[in-house]
């Protein structure tokens, strides 16, 4: 995993400093005055609205160029500018905040099998007639992703970043087989195990923001989000996949990222979003809690953290991949993750001239894994990856199962089915040995890892509960540590009963008796399941002060910002 450089330190411990109502990021406060850089724009809301054009002419007065206008979901563009220009900028009263245009990085048959797909199966929910946009490093014309007639179940392809739309990187590909691959390549007279994705039958919106290396800029999926919600009715689109994420250097209620993905929820479209792969990220001495990433840290999304399916059918044995990002977010304290899924060694679509299968090619499956062959040869249709990435895809064909069952459900009525129903049957704690290095990590397995529990398709499509239709009624809540009792309590950010008191949305029942006690009672307080020597006492590896103490990330001495890696390529024994 990557580590904080120098130079992040030494810009979180300045974001500590600085006063919070800042009209420009963090980041963008020591710029070189003379460099030219990129940078989003978001402005007020007035009553007597100033049109596009001349905020765009006011930019150009300060020596700046339009490169995309966002006005439609985050109302703000992204420019490029010269770096003296940022100040005057800042004093415009038109102006609500500006940050510098980030770069971003992208983040199965066990797998299904692990969430109960099979039974949306049963019932023909397999996807047809709905699409999810899959904004990633793109997708290429593979097999499994044809209809019976042989025609590619891609309907719509954009390219945001240059060079087409077909995949050069294999993540894309990947994500896509996992949500709606069909299996067509392993479903033969030779084959002993078919690789079938969520929704096998599902179309594809296909819009690339990730270069060849995985990585992109927050420009690019902020205008990929608005082009989703623009042919949502055309498509058909009721869910979007970023298993991609950056680190977190402002509330979600600035970042522009997260204000994208709240206006493609608000439009209808549920967002399923990756956790990250920091949770073994311990250089802020917190154990790898306080690593999720954005747009990961919006409480309207389902964030997503990676299971692993120790190889096996059965959930029973399953558990929390070690890098798996945990809760709460940085700056807001939201709970995060809200659900878990596979995600870990999870086969898929092979994009065969992508970077990562000809870097890893030992990734590539070998076909005596899903062939009655003797052949030591690799497929040339399937690669293995791991990663919350993975994990993502799963939960955004779960969604789709839904919607399929029921398509007047609203996104906050799918998110809080999905977390009630999710499987909360969890060891205490497990160990997770580095098959490179050796090293062991150790995973508890509290509300800021697991979250509302493990995603169950079977249960989700039995249930018949129905949250408030309003949206925003199924966000995550915020944790807060009262210093008097020494316990850290959850508040529900949503003023509805979806994650209130009553009998069919309690918080027992979203979130499980043993990682969550609501009412007044404290979540790890000192009578309670995780009390003063478990997760956040003082006594155990993720205690007290690792998270919540005066040395940790939201003490007096720390950073409050961490660096993710994209995936793991070779995953976790």
């Amino acid at each position: 995993m990557k580590r904080l450089s120098a130079i992040l330190l030494a810009f979180v411990v300045s974001l500590l400093a600085e006063p919070q109502n800042s009209k420009l990021a963090a980041d963008l406060r020591d710029i070189e005055p003379e460099s030219t850089l990129d940078v989003i724009v978001q402005y007020k809301s007035h009553s007597e609205p100033i049109s596009t054009e001349q905020r765009h002419l006011k930019i150009e007065s300060h020596g700046g160029r339009l490169k995309a206008d966002l006005n439609r979901v985050i109302r703000g563009s992204s420019y490029r500018l010269p770096a003296r220009a940022l100040k005057q900028l800042a004093e415009d009263p038109d102006v609500l905040y500006i940050s510098p245009d980030r770069t971003l990085n992208a983040t199965l048959d066990y797998s299904t099998a692990a969430v109960n797909a099979s039974t949306a199966w049963q019932y023909g929910f397999t996807g047809s007639g709905m699409a999810v946009a899959v904004i990633d490093s793109g997708i290429s014309n593979h097999p499994d992703l044809k209809n019976g007639s042989g025609a590619l179940r891609v309907v719509y392809s954009q390219d945001f970043i240059g060079g087409g739309t077909d995949d050069h990187y294999g993540h894309g590909e990947h994500v896509a087989g996992i949500v709606a691959g069909n299996g067509a390549s392993s479903t033969g007279s030779i084959d002993s195990r078919t690789f079938g994705g969520m929704a096998p039958a599902a179309n594809i919106v296909n819009l690339r923001v990730l270069d060849q290396h995985g990585r992109g800029t927050d420009s690019a999926v902020i205008a990929a989000i608005q082009t989703a919600i623009n042919l949502k009715n055309r498509y058909n689109i009721r869910v979007i996949n970023l298993s991609l994420g950056r680190p977190i250097y402002e509330s979600y209620a600035l970042d522009p990222l997260c204000q994208a993905v709240e206006a493609a929820w608000k439009a209808g479209i549920v967002v399923v979003v990756a956790a990250g792969n920091d949770g073994r990220n311990n250089s802020a001495s917190t154990n790898g809690y306080g690593t999720i990433m954005a747009p990961g840290n919006d409480p309207y999304v389902i964030t997503v953290g990676a299971m692993k399916t120790m190889g096996t059918y059965s959930r029973s044995d399953d558990l929390i991949a070690s890098y798996s990002s945990k809760g709460p977010t940085l700056i807001d304290h939201i709970v995060k993750p809200d659900l878990v899924a596979p995600g870990n060694r999870v086969v898929s679509l092979l994009a065969s001239t992508a970077t990562l299968p000809s870097t890893y090619p030992n990734n590539a499956v070998p076909l005596t894994y899903y062939q009655n062959t003797s052949s030591g040869q690799r497929s040339n249709m399937y690669f293995t990856l791991s990663g919350t990435s993975m994990a993502t895809p799963v939960v955004s064909g779960a969604a789709i199962v839904l919607l399929l069952q029921n398509s007047s459900l609203t996104p906050d009525q799918v998110k809080a089915r999905l977390m009630k129903t999710a499987h909360k049957a969890f060891p205490g704690s497990s160990v997770a040995v580095d098959p490179v290095t050796g090293a062991s990590y150790s995973s508890q397995y509290d509300i800021f890892t697991i979250g509302a529990g493990y995603v169950d398709v079977a249960a989700a499509i039995s249930s018949q509960a129905l949250a408030p239709s309003s949206y925003g009624s199924a966000l995550s809540p915020t944790a807060y540590y009262d210093s008097r009792s020494a316990s850290v309590y959850v508040k529900n950010t949503a003023t509805s009963v979806a994650w209130g008191s009553s009998s069919t949305w309690s918080s027992a029942a979203v979130w499980g008796t043993t990682v969550f006690l609501g009412g007044t009672a404290a979540v790890w307080g000192t009578a309670a399941v995780w009390g003063t020597a478990a997760v956040w006492g003082t006594n155990t590896l993720s205690g007290f002060a690792a998270v919540w103490g005066t040395a940790a990330v939201w003490g007096t001495s720390t950073t409050d910002a961490t660096e993710s890696t994209p995936i793991t390529i070779t995953g976790e024994n």
